[in-house]
């Protein structure tokens, strides 16, 4: 405690210290001033701490795809000298990772999917998706049809995601591919599910809470579902958008996405809001459909999801309540 000088005594608690230490400061900045900066700081941490929190959160998906390629790898180290090179050596991996994925859309999000009674048992099947900020809504579509249907689904990827450090095991283990033309053709012939989003990247940094589908022409897609004679599954998350968001939608993001394929931007979000994934009734293969045609068709589909599901512009606080709201088990 500080004595008549303002000096600090021996022997005292660190409560005692701290209290020294105040009097010392007020007595070098003087005590209106200090009360000043309290305020200050006081009111710096008040209002930049969300600001923090809301851009950290997205670092924990990313932090939880590293502790899963973590898992692989101990699980590749435990499984090489016995089955090292059989085909089903990764199931027990997949099962135990589309496990833990599964509790965490159930805990952070309330996750439900709504038609997954529409991915066949067998045979292959196209899954085309609305791509939000992150594509966590698919993960945990992944890991359901893992758990529910027994199933590993193929899934296109940006070439980006090939670029991250780290990623080539999980990449490999969950069949993600970069997406050429004849290996998505050659995975569905083969009897596997593939999913992929026609709007990729651009519609992962550039779409907003009005939820438009930047598709442009692009029909690729539908070129592989009618070279494989495959049908083709619309899907859609309710609050996809509001789960994360990406700050950095202006002309120069755009100019430097639209001339080197890099995002430059920021994700932030990783609110706990609802995630329902909806699966649209299968698309047949139709041998009178031209790539064109079924393109159009596929992003009517998804179109149709989006109006009966999302209600526009989407809005974090309202998706943060629908936590809250159950509904009817037949919709």
């Amino acid at each position: 405690m500080p004595d008549g000088n303002g000096c600090c005594t021996e022997g005292y608690e660190f409560a005692g210290y701290i209290s020294c230490a105040v009097h010392l400061l007020e007595e070098w900045m003087g005590r209106e001033t200090l009360d000043d900066y309290l305020s200050f700081l006081n009111y710096v941490l008040w209002v930049f701490t969300p600001l923090v929190i809301v851009f950290i959160l997205p670092l924990f998906i990313l932090l939880f795809l590293y502790l899963s390629i973590l898992f692989l790898h101990v699980y590749k180290r435990k499984n090489e000298l016995r089955e090292a090179y059989s085909n089903n050596v990764w199931d027990g991996a997949r099962k135990t990772l589309a496990t833990l994925w599964d509790g965490h859309g159930t805990i952070w999000h309330g996750y439900e999917i709504h038609g997954l009674e529409k991915i066949p048992d067998k045979g292959p099947a196209l899954i085309v998706y609305y791509h939000g900020a992150i594509p966590i809504d698919y993960y945990y579509f992944l890991a359901n049809v893992i758990i529910h249907k027994g199933r590993t689904c193929h899934s296109v990827a940006d070439h980006f995601l090939f670029k991250i450090p780290g990623f080539k095991l999980l990449l490999e283990v969950f069949s993600v591919m970069h997406g050429p033309r004849d290996e998505c053709v050659r995975a569905l012939r083969e009897g596997h599910l593939v999913g992929l989003a026609p709007g990729g990247l651009r519609e992962a940094l550039f779409s907003n809470e009005m939820y438009p589908l930047l598709w442009g022409e692009r029909r690729g897609f539908a070129e592989v579902a009618i070279d494989a004679r495959a049908p083709v599954i619309p899907m859609f998350t309710q609050n996809v958008r509001e789960g994360f968001r990406y700050l950095g939608t202006g002309k120069l993001s755009r100019w430097v996405y639209e001339r080197f394929r890099l995002p430059l931007g920021l994700i932030y979000g990783g609110f706990p809001v609802k995630f329902r994934t909806y699966l649209g009734d299968p698309i047949p293969y139709d041998p009178n459909l031209t790539a064109t045609e079924l393109a159009k068709k596929v992003q009517r589909a998804v179109q149709s999801l989006i109006d009966q599901h999302q209600k526009i512009p989407g809005n974090v606080l309202r998706a943060l309540l629908e936590r809250f709201h159950r509904r009817p088990k037949n919709e």
